[in-house]
């Protein structure tokens, strides 16, 4: 069975037919997060380190690390902050250092940019991953020499110089392209863990049924592993969390083997719990006193305060018990376990008293 093997210093991850499900946390990308982007332009790590460990806690096996930024306040002192090829190599090269020092997880190296791709292979302990090499030709040139230099797998986007192709047997050709070309190089198939892309089901109603059949595909002709950016197929529709949800174990029984995705349920902000409460109170609800933010929102099932598993966790782990990827549902129980409060763990462990 085709096993691909990522390493940090101290642990192995795993991506395999007979493994359970691999969650790559996509959170560390200040692509689309300004508030991210400005940290990281003035030197502010913080958050990327507050991402990774509340990833680690809610169920990660590997972090994806993307270093997807242009400077754009230093643009004034020097124009080449605005080319990502300037920027990409050190920042990445540090984000990987700051993961490193607080975690020992193994990492996924993301980024278009071949120098910030060289640079964190190059600062990463272990055998990462290395996020992405597509099917056009200069892609292939620049990366896949990387690839078998460093003696890493990587991800296969199943695009090539024509674009991304809404034509499944298009996609499934680029891909076994890839696999081919990677052989040229002396990479094998395990290596190769293979994105067939996935439409939004919002505009393409069969963009599901597609994805399935394509993984079929790829598990069974060219014997690779698969991944996804999981919540593409819920783009633009109401309810993405319910869609994620239905669709990572139907991707998963159809034999995908990863995905990269938010673990984390983001915490519910003051404004929110504000907003709720002020409805309440114009409802003519009268509230404990003493009830404080966390109560309150377990209460009225918003979430939490607090970072945790998201939604889209609960249905992977439930689905690696059901394929019997979680013997005797070990993981599963642990993962619904309430946790033990302070003081609770020592009085549970004295003696039995007598009946």
């Amino acid at each position: 069975m085709t096993r691909t093997i990522i390493e940090s210093k101290t642990k192995t991850a795993i991506i395999g037919f007979d493994e359970p499900f691999c969650v790559i946390g996509e959170r560390i990308n200040p692509t689309g997060r300004k508030i991210l982007a400005a940290e990281l332009e003035q030197g502010d790590f913080s958050r990327v380190e507050a991402d990774a460990l509340a990833q680690v806690a809610a169920g990660a096996n590997v972090l994806d690390i993307n270093s997807g930024a242009v400077f754009s306040n230093k643009m004034a002192e020097d124009p080449r902050y605005a080319d990502n090829n300037f920027v990409e190599p050190p920042l990445m090269k540090e984000m990987v250092e700051r993961v490193q020092a607080i975690t020992d997880i193994p990492l996924c190296i993301d980024s278009s940019v071949p120098g910030a791709l060289e640079n964190g292979l190059a600062a990463a302990e272990g055998r990462p991953l290395l996020n992405s090499v597509t099917g056009e030709e200069e892609r292939l040139e620049l990366v896949l020499p990387l690839v078998k230099k460093y003696n890493v797998p990587v991800v296969a986007i199943s695009n090539d110089d024509t674009g991304i192709s809404e034509d499944p047997e298009v996609r499934f050709a680029v891909a076994k392209k890839i696999v081919e070309r990677a052989a040229d190089f002396g990479i094998p198939a395990h290596d190769i863990v293979v994105d067939p892309l996935v439409m939004p089901i919002g505009a393409m109603g069969t963009a599901g049924l597609q994805v399935f059949t394509l993984v079929r595909r790829l598990r069974e002709e060219l014997g690779v592993n698969t991944t996804c950016g999981a919540s593409n197929i819920s783009f633009g529709l109401p309810n993405r969390h319910g869609i994620n949800n239905a669709f990572l174990p139907m991707a998963m029984t159809a034999g995908m083997t990863s995905a990269i995705m938010n673990p984390v349920a983001l915490p519910i902000g003051p404004k929110k719990i504000a907003e709720k409460k002020a409805e309440i109170e114009a409802a003519g609800i009268i509230l404990p006193d003493g009830m404080d933010d966390e109560m309150f929102v377990t209460l009225f099932g918003m979430g939490s305060t607090k970072p945790r598993a998201g939604k889209e966790m609960e249905a992977i782990r439930a689905a690696n018990f059901l394929t019997d990827n979680d013997p005797s549902g070990g993981e599963w129980i642990k993962f619904n376990r309430a946790p033990v409060k302070e003081g609770e763990g020592r009085a549970r462990t004295g003696r039995r008293r007598r009946g």
